[in-house]
């Protein structure tokens, strides 16, 4: 399991970056916002939830323009 996430935090270079980590910390965000607003009825601002999937799109996005 530890290798598995050292592989994810890894970019094409194999040296760590932060744009992984902060990639997958907002697909977390996204998934607890998502799972508290669909079974525990937590209203999640929409605002709040479309600026973190626009943050993840962003890190995604990087990886077309290297």
């Amino acid at each position: 399991m530890k290798k598995f996430i050292e592989q994810l935090l890894k970019d094409k270079d194999g040296s760590f970056s932060l744009r992984e980590l902060a990639t997958g910390l907002f697909i977390l965000v996204v998934i607890i916002s998502w799972i508290a607003q669909q079974f525990f009825k937590l209203d999640v601002p929409e605002f709040m939830f479309y600026s973190f999937v626009s943050l993840v799109a962003a890190g995604c996005f990087g990886y077309s323009i290297e």
